[in-house]
């Protein structure tokens, strides 16, 4: 699905949010790379499963033609600060609900990019009669978690045990949702 680029002003910073481009599939893939490496509170480190600039591209054609699916960029002047995705199905039994997820480069914490990108895809799920949108956190990741809640997401469970990170110590993941009548 397509949606028309929103232009945000925050602290100084002035950025757009826009459906990605196949344009954009170098770039989206030195992003996830440099993302991964940034901050545990994603699924991968540095490297693991690699998209390269064709993958890309194909994920962007995919999105671009699906009811189900949005892919979107955050773009700092010619840069791509960040981005989201929302995947469905369309598996009849499932095929009401997307799984979002999310990544902001560390430089541009702190500009509500994250969470415009968060309340887009709502607005996207809610127009487009997806009644809803699941996703995964660290439960370390306290910020994230309230984002969430405060966007109308809650806790639907908790997967104990389930991440391994870099101090050698094994963390859960907390599973949301929120939906939309």
């Amino acid at each position: 699905m397509i949606i028309h680029p929103i232009e945000f002003h925050i602290r100084n910073l002035t950025y757009t949010i826009r459906s990605a481009r196949e344009v954009d599939a170098q770039k989206l893939s030195e992003v996830r790379l440099q993302a991964d490496g940034e901050t545990e509170n994603l699924d991968r480190e540095r490297g693991e499963a690699y998209i390269d600039e064709e993958g890309f591209i194909q994920i962007i054609k995919e999105d671009s033609e699906s009811p189900r699916n949005l892919f979107l960029v955050c773009e700092v002047e010619d840069r791509i600060a960040g981005f989201s995705r929302c995947e469905g199905t369309s598996l009849k039994r499932i095929a009401h609900k997307v799984e979002f997820g999310v990544c902001v480069l560390q430089e541009f914490w702190g500009y509500g990019i994250g969470k415009n990108l968060l309340k887009e895809s709502i607005r996207w799920a809610d127009d487009s009669d997806i009644k809803k949108i699941t996703l995964n956190v660290l439960e370390t990741n306290e910020k994230a978690i309230k984002l969430y809640k405060n966007n109308g997401f809650e806790v639907e469970g908790v997967l104990k045990r389930d991440k391994f990170l870099s101090d050698g110590r094994y963390y859960n993941t907390v599973v949301m949702g929120r939906f939309h009548s």
